[in-house]
C-alpha cells in the first residue's frame, strides 16, 4: 500500500517540485496550503490568495488531492506575537525559526497525521538521516541550506518528514520545474517576512508597534548626533540608516529601550561589537547534546560562516571573536554535516526567555 504524504505547498517552485518528485517516487500525494496570514498592509497586498491559486494550479497539473489548513490564529499567537514581543524588548528574533518550530513541524505534522497522512513533506533544502533517531543534515546546495531555520524541530517530527530537495541544487530544481512545465517554474522567490510577502520588517513592525523618535548618541562622548524614528528598528552592528555625521561610518553598539536611545560608535573594535563568549537560552537539541568542551561549529546567522566553537553548559565559546552577535538571534551548532540544535543568544544581563 502506498504511503500517504501531505506536502506543504506554498505556491512556490520548491514545494511544487517536491510534490512532483514524491508523486513520481510512488507516494500517494496530497497538497496542503497552510493559510497562515491574510492581512494586507498599507500599500502592500498580502499574496496569500495568489499563492493559494498557484498551489492549486500545480496540484491540478499533477492530478493530486488538495487541501487548505487554516492556521492563521495559531500563526498570529505563536509566531507574530512572539516576534513583536521580542522587538519591543530590544532583541532581534527570527520568525522563520519560530514558524518552523510551532507551525510547519508541530501543527502541520499533527494535523496531517490526524487527517490520515503517514508523512509530511516540505520544500526545504535539508536532509534527514533516518536511524534509531532521526537527525537533521545539511543540504547538498550549501548556499540554499535551510538547517539554520530548522534547528528547533524535534527528532520525532523529522522522523515523519521528507525533504525531497535535499540532494539537489536550486538551479537543478528550477530545471526540473521547467522540464515538467509546472505553473510555478518561473515564479520568483518571496524575500519578505515569513508568510507575509515582500514587505520589509520595518514596514511590518510599524503596523503593530507604536514607536517614538529618540536620540542617537555617540557612546564615547555622550554627544547627541541625531534622531531615530524608533529604537526597535536598530540592531547591533547596523551601519546603514543612521544618517549621522560624515567621515568614518558609525555602527550601532547598543540601545536602551526604556530611554528609547540608540548608541553608536566609529570604533569597529568596540567591545560591544565582538563576542567570544555567547550565553544561550532555550537550548534545543535534536538528538543528544554535544559533550561539554566538544569541538563543534556554530552559525550565528543564516548563510553566516561556520565558526569553530565549544559549548560549556549554556555558554558558547567561539575560538575567534564574532562581530555583531545580537540578543534574540539564534546560534546553531553543527558536527560536520549534522545540525545538532542550538539556542537563543542573550546578553549577560538578560534572564532566560520562554519559547517552549
Amino acid at each position: 500500500m502506498k504511503q500517504r504524504v501531505y506536502v506543504g505547498m506554498s505556491g512556490g517552485v520548491d514545494s511544487s517540485v517536491s510534490a512532483a518528485l514524491l508523486l513520481e517516487q510512488g507516494y500517494d500525494v496530497t497538497g496542503v496550503y497552510m493559510k497562515n496570514w491574510s492581512r494586507d498592509l498599507p500599500g502592500m497586498q498580502c499574496p496569500w490568495a495568489e499563492d493559494l491559486a498557484d498551489a492549486k494550479r500545480v496540484a491540478v497539473q499533477l492530478g493530486i488531492d488538495f487541501k487548505v489548513f487554516d492556521f492563521e490564529k495559531e500563526y498570529r499567537d505563536k509566531v507574530v506575537d512572539y516576534m513583536l514581543d521580542e522587538y519591543r524588548a530590544g532583541r532581534t528574533p527570527n520568525p522563520d525559526i519560530m514558524c518552523n518550530q510551532e507551525v510547519k513541524f508541530r501543527l502541520f505534522v499533527d494535523t496531517a497525521l490526524a487527517d490520515g497522512a503517514d508523512l509530511i513533506a516540505t520544500g526545504h533544502y535539508a536532509r534527514v538521516r533516518y536511524s534509531t533517531q532521526a537527525s537533521l543534515l545539511t543540504a547538498k546546495d550549501k548556499n540554499k541550506d535551510q538547517t539554520y531555520f530548522l534547528y528547533r524541530v524535534t527528532s520525532g517530527a523529522l522522523a515523519k518528514t521528507l525533504f525531497p530537495l535535499g540532494d539537489f541544487t536550486k538551479p537543478e530544481v528550477r530545471d526540473m520545474a521547467k522540464k515538467r512545465n509546472l505553473w510555478t517554474a518561473h515564479k520568483k522567490e518571496s524575500m519578505g517576512v515569513c508568510f507575509v510577502g515582500n514587505v520589509g520588517m520595518r514596514e511590518f513592525l510599524s503596523e503593530y508597534i507604536t514607536t517614538h523618535p529618540g536620540d542617537i548618541i555617540e557612546k564615547e562622548s555622550g554627544k547627541k548626533l541625531g534622531r531615530h524614528d524608533g529604537a526597535i528598528f536598530y540592531t547591533l552592528g547596523q551601519r546603514h540608516g543612521l544618517n549621522v555625521g560624515g567621515g568614518l561610518p558609525y555602527y550601532v553598539v547598543g540601545k536602551d529601550m526604556d530611554k528609547n536611545e540608540v548608541y553608536v560608535s566609529r570604533n569597529i573594535h568596540d567591545e560591544a561589537m565582538w563576542r567570544t563568549e555567547v550565553p544561550l537560552s532555550n537550548i534545543h537539541w535534536i538528538g543528544a547534546a554535544p559533550a561539554n568542551g566538544e569541538k563543534v561549529q556554530a552559525r550565528l546567522r543564516h548563510r553566516g560562516a561556520l565558526l569553530a566553537a565549544t559549548l560549556d553548559g549554556d555558554i558558547l565559546h567561539l575560538v575567534s571573536g564574532e562581530r555583531a552577535v545580537a540578543p534574540g538571534q539564534s546560534a546553531v551548532l553543527y558536527r560536520g554535516e549534522e545540525c545538532l540544535g542550538g539556542g537563543i543568544v542573550v546578553s549577560a544581563s538578560e534572564s532566560s526567555l520562554s519559547l517552549s
